[in-house]
């Protein structure tokens, strides 16, 4: 089936080297019915054809997802598209169950969705569900799909079609929401990130190389400063170092002058009209209103 050197790849399910495809290949099992007999140990490998979703309620697992490593906490969602390279490790408390169906099924119910076809072009792992079990609500479009495949009833591959497309809008509302949590983490990342760098940045600095150090673009990070703080990135950079300020006319005798250039500010007056922009009032007012 392979050379020394070659992909493990299955046409069917792992494990099964007489697998054929089918265009309307659809399959339902639970993860531990194939996983025990390989000793929950599942090798890297692909599947030419067929996509896979896999629902774990319970227990832990490891997702080796070409060179990266994943290790998941139940309750998760795996998507799995054809043709990427997976392996999976189990605990062996590990439930729950693999829908696997052909890659066809799904081009034909989403050829005319662009963005719900794009969704599923690569592996996604769902780990975020909302206060109004999302969750569950999928284990139930789940149990309807199960209850149609493993009954003889009249228009099944219909019905089935239908479960299915279901099952897949669900799963299109979770990477989304999966994606603006993910989105939101890394905006708080950033932003904590940008106030350590102000703290600890010789000036003058502009926004340009502040965002350069984040490996993001100015409007971006201008957006992030916005959304957490409701304050643009250089009001944010003024507010620091107005900050700075007021330690020196509190704790020093330096004059305006020499604070001035100790924030390294190109001209007193301008740093005089920032200072009075932010506080209220004019370095030498703050000054005398502080020793009152």
């Amino acid at each position: 089936m392979q050379s020394e050197k070659s992909v493990i790849n299955f046409e069917g399910l792992y494990g099964d080297s007489q697998g054929k495809y089918s265009s309307e290949y659809v399959f339902l099992e639970l993860i531990a019915t194939r996983s025990q007999s390989f000793d929950w140990n599942i090798k890297p490998h692909i599947h030419t054809h067929l996509f896979q979703v896999f629902i774990v309620k319970k227990g832990s697992l490891t997702l080796l997802d070409g060179t990266k490593t994943h290790k998941l906490e139940a309750p998760c969602i795996l998507l799995i598209p054809p043709t990427l390279l997976h392996g999976l490790v189990y605990s062996p408390n590990i439930e729950g169950s693999i829908l696997t169906l052909s890659e066809s099924i799904i081009g034909d119910i989403f050829k005319t969705s662009n963005p719900i076809w794009k969704t599923f072009e690569k592996i996604r792992i769902l780990t975020h569900f909302d206060e109004d079990s999302s969750f569950e609500k999928l284990l139930k479009v789940l149990k309807t799909i199960e209850d149609e495949l493993f009954h003889d009833n009249a228009e099944r591959f219909l019905m089935l079609r239908s479960y299915i497309t279901q099952f897949f809008i669900c799963l299109h509302r979770l990477t989304k929401q999966e994606e603006a949590v993910h989105s939101d983490s890394m905006m708080i990342t950033h932003f904590r990130k940008f106030q350590q760098n102000i703290k600890h940045s010789e000036y003058p600095k502009n926004i340009p190389a502040f965002a350069e150090e984040l490996n993001i673009t100015p409007v971006h990070l201008n957006r992030i400063c916005k959304a957490v703080s409701g304050k643009s990135a250089i009001e944010l950079v003024h507010q620091n170092l107005i900050g700075e300020a007021q330690k020196y006319l509190i704790h020093t005798s330096y004059s305006i002058s020499e604070i001035s250039f100790l924030l390294k500010f190109e001209y007193p007056n301008y740093f005089a009209k920032l200072f009075k922009k932010y506080v209220g009032m004019s370095p030498n007012e703050y000054r005398k209103y502080d020793r009152k």
